[in-house]
């Protein structure tokens, strides 16, 4: 069974909120508290990066498998939302909501939307970040699926 490694290397010079880095092969950005915490707000945070890599997951899941299953894409794009409650001192995250919106061709059969739509709450389940975090935070998908209309771009 084959294993990956991934690594990256972080720097806190100060104390609580002045600001680190964050550095691997392909991304290197500055890291803080963020505002909403009373952090300076200086690049990415924990809880943006959580939420970064669910979203990443879940949207390259769902293009891989609508490849899979040639559902014919013309468009997929998503907002995600991270909810973070903070509970007598305790910070916890709470719920992730995705909300892809997924366009597919106006050639797209009856058959080629069922399966788009069906593709698009399996990938939620298939999708690794999803099964690491699953039991801690709660995934929910508002999703959208549409057929282009011969007058749309």
């Amino acid at each position: 069974m084959p294993v990956h490694s991934f690594f990256i290397k972080t720097d806190w010079p100060g104390m609580r909120n002045d600001v680190g880095t964050l550095n691997s092969s392909t991304l290197n950005t500055n890291i803080s508290i963020p505002p909403e915490m009373d952090g300076p707000g200086i690049g990415t945070n924990p809880d943006e990066m959580l939420l970064g890599a669910a979203a990443t997951c879940y949207i390259i899941t769902l293009a891989a498998m609508l490849e899979r299953s040639n559902v014919p894409k013309a468009s997929l794009t998503m907002e995600s939302e991270g909810i973070v409650e903070i509970e007598k001192g305790i910070i916890s995250y709470k719920k992730i909501i995705h909300r892809p919106t997924l366009i597919l061709s106006k050639e797209c059969t009856e058959k080629e939307l069922k399966t788009a739509n069906k593709l698009v709450a399996k990938a939620e389940k298939s999708c690794m970040i999803s099964r690491a975090v699953k039991g801690n935070v709660i995934i929910e998908l508002n999703e959208t699926v549409l057929v282009l209309d011969s007058g749309e771009r």
